[in-house]
């Protein structure tokens, strides 16, 4: 019973995290508009923010999570284009982590769900000999500003982190 709960926090917990997610330059999403095969899309985000959707005009994306999209993208073709448009988007693959210093193979990858800092190492080829066991920052956008945050192995990483694993002085 007690695994049971547990395993219902930790599902809550992506499923908030999924849908908290801001879109950003990178993410690819999927947008299927249910019964009407010509407006399902996949597409890249790229820096401009801004997607092209038929019959509506650009979107701008950035910033939105999912649901946000999803309801701009209904109210814009319920009425004049469908009478009740189901519309579902989703992050078809999230823009990418990056991770340089101490690691055997430094440079981006892309983002898995459920990824920690020790994940994201091993992605990375694991830490090199001179590698600090400690000293990891992970750098990250919130709210627009820059942070820094010193990590451990179980520290989330995030869509378009960037870590850095120092050099050990012994």
């Amino acid at each position: 019973m007690r695994f049971l709960f547990i395993l219902f926090l930790f599902l809550c917990s992506a499923i908030t995290y999924s849908n908290d997610y801001l879109l950003g330059p990178g993410d690819k999403i999927q947008i299927v508009v249910y019964g009407e095969d010509d407006l399902t899309t996949n597409v890249k985000i790229d820096k401009s923010g801004f997607i092209s959707f038929p019959f509506l005009d650009d979107i701008q994306v950035i910033n939105l999570s999912v649901k946000q999209l999803e309801k701009i993208i209904h109210k814009g073709l319920l009425g004049d284009y469908l009478i009740s448009p189901q519309v579902n988007v989703s992050v078809a693959e999230y823009r990418p982590f990056f991770i340089h210093g101490q690691v055997k193979r430094p440079g981006g990858y892309p983002y898995l769900d459920d990824l920690t800092l020790d994940k994201a190492i091993a992605i990375a080829g694991g830490l090199s000999n001179r590698a600090s066991k400690s000293d990891w920052i992970i750098t990250r956008i919130v709210d627009g500003k820059s942070v820094t945050i010193l990590a451990n192995v179980m520290t989330e990483v995030h869509p378009d982190d960037i870590i850095k694993i120092e050099q050990s002085f012994f």
